[in-house]
């Protein structure tokens, strides 16, 4: 998809226009469009969220979507990124292939947020997982945001557009089959990414894992052939400081449950059991490509749980790179595992100053907030305080759960110091065994389950993989830049 800012509306170049309006000042200038006729027949009805089709005579016909919404919602991001979604899709139904977004249209008051949620919209309700199709059969389309000084929205356009492309690529990683997209085949991605966008990247084979002492990591990865991948991303964007934020992405590019095997319908979406890594991927990729002024590492501990003579059991005992150990009473329990030696990794190893982590955790996390939002547990206000205006400024949500010390009891066990299940609430002692060994720094935990797989398409997400969080992960990064 192109996408351009045009200062004027030269409407006989497009086969297709959408235009936002206020409930309150029903007028395009330049258009004439019979709003009174239109009321009266209830084609539209000027309230938030109301959409329509009509057609105008221009030297060409031209079909047009009308998104209505007023003043009091231009704040609401997440509303904004629904109707110019909807209103795309409506339009490209009809078969147009050059569209414009008129902004400048004397009814809306332009905005910063009104231009980016316009830009992102188009392109993230553009996108179709189609990689594998012999014959794709999307046509292409661009798109002109037609606003009143493209100079005024130039750096918001190419940030929008950062922004949503990332997000792609994140939803790219999720969708892809397990037998294309394995540890080394991430790594082999990840690296070559990083070179593009401006990242370094180090990548730890099976020995230096070994040597580092992630046994927790290590005995998830052991029932696969294919070996585990540990991939370091760093962005220096400040480096006089001695700042640095840490991401960690849950990094199981499939999950059978291991010995505690999952049914079959079970593991349909388990391809996408790396969408956490995908989150921190997408969010560095644009976070170097702004060259924001802040220092990133983000970690990701890629391997597979799988089944066979070498798997983990239910009831064994491990240990970890933080030094405890750990009774296994679910193999299917397998990514905190993953994320906790990852957590001592880039707390001790890497001196991060705070730290995130994000992962497709829990189906209690469903149980929580359903498909609407992710969980989060925190150990610092501020800190969540931060990441939750950067979720809202992406019209994502998330919802903070508690993490009383009644709690911290029931992840521990009597045979060994913690246990890697425990009694309800299932999504907060899954993010408390992870909390265990981040040294007491600043930390937050999202649990994407309920998010980070969308079962139809709508508003700006396909089918598939949804790229949650990367947008939000480059905010709060944005936030500490200097």
């Amino acid at each position: 998809m192109k996408i351009n800012l045009v200062n004027k509306l030269d409407i006989e170049k497009y086969d297709g226009l959408i235009i936002p309006l206020d409930e309150n000042k029903l007028k395009v200038t330049g258009i004439d469009i019979p709003f009174d006729h239109l009321l009266e027949t209830d084609r539209l009805k000027a309230e938030e969220g109301s959409r329509c089709i009509i057609t105008l005579k221009a030297d060409t016909y031209l079909e047009t979507a009308i998104i209505v919404f007023g003043e009091k919602h231009y704040g609401s991001f997440r509303k904004m990124l629904k109707s110019f979604s909807e209103a795309f899709r409506r339009v490209k139904a009809q078969k147009a292939k050059s569209i414009a977004v008129v902004l400048n249209n004397g009814s809306l008051s332009e905005s910063v947020d009104i231009v980016m949620a316009a830009i992102e919209a188009v392109i993230m309700a553009d996108y179709k997982f189609d990689s594998f199709k012999a014959v794709k059969k999307e046509p292409a389309v661009s798109v002109d945001v037609i606003v009143s000084d493209t100079a005024l929205y130039s750096a918001a356009k190419d940030e929008a557009v950062v922004i949503a492309k990332a997000n792609l690529y994140s939803r790219e990683l999720v969708n892809m089959p397990a037998n294309i997209l394995y540890p080394q085949s991430l790594a082999d991605w990840v690296t070559e990414l990083g070179n593009d966008k401006g990242f370094e990247t180090e990548v730890f084979e099976y020995e230096k894992i070994e040597e580092l002492g992630m046994k927790a990591y290590l005995a998830v990865s052991r029932g696969s052939e294919r070996e585990p991948r540990f991939i370091i991303m760093r962005y220096k964007g400040n480096p006089d400081s001695e700042e640095k934020l840490g991401y960690i992405g849950k990094g199981l590019t499939f999950d059978s449950g291991g010995l505690s095997i999952k049914p079959t319908k079970g593991m349909l979406e388990m391809k996408g059991d790396m969408s956490g890594a995908a989150a921190v991927i997408g969010a560095i990729s644009a976070i170097a490509e702004q060259k924001l002024k802040i220092n990133v590492t983000a970690v990701v501990a890629a391997c597979e749980n799988m089944i066979s003579g070498y798997s983990y059991r239910p009831s064994d005992i491990i240990g970890s790179m933080g030094g405890k150990s750990i009774f296994i009473g679910n193999t299917d329990a397998e990514g905190r595992l993953t994320l906790l030696d990852a957590m001592h990794y880039i707390v001790t190893k890497e001196g991060v100053n705070r730290v995130l982590d994000i992962a497709s955790l829990t189906g209690a996390a469903i149980k929580c907030t359903g498909t609407e939002a992710s969980v989060v547990i925190a150990n610092d206000d501020d800190f969540f305080n931060q990441a939750n205006s950067s979720f809202e400024k992406c019209g994502e949500h998330i919802w903070r759960m508690p993490i009383y010390d009644e709690y911290k009891e029931l992840i521990k066990h009597e045979e060994a110091d913690l246990t890697n299940i425990a009694d309800d609430p299932g999504t907060i002692t899954a993010g408390l065994l992870i909390g265990e060994f981040n040294n007491d720094i600043p930390w937050l935990h999202v649990d994407i389950a309920g998010t980070f797989w969308s079962d139809k398409t709508k508003g700006i997400l396909s089918k598939g993989g949804t790229g949650v969080g990367v947008g939000p992960l480059y905010y709060l990064a944005k936030q500490f830049s200097k």
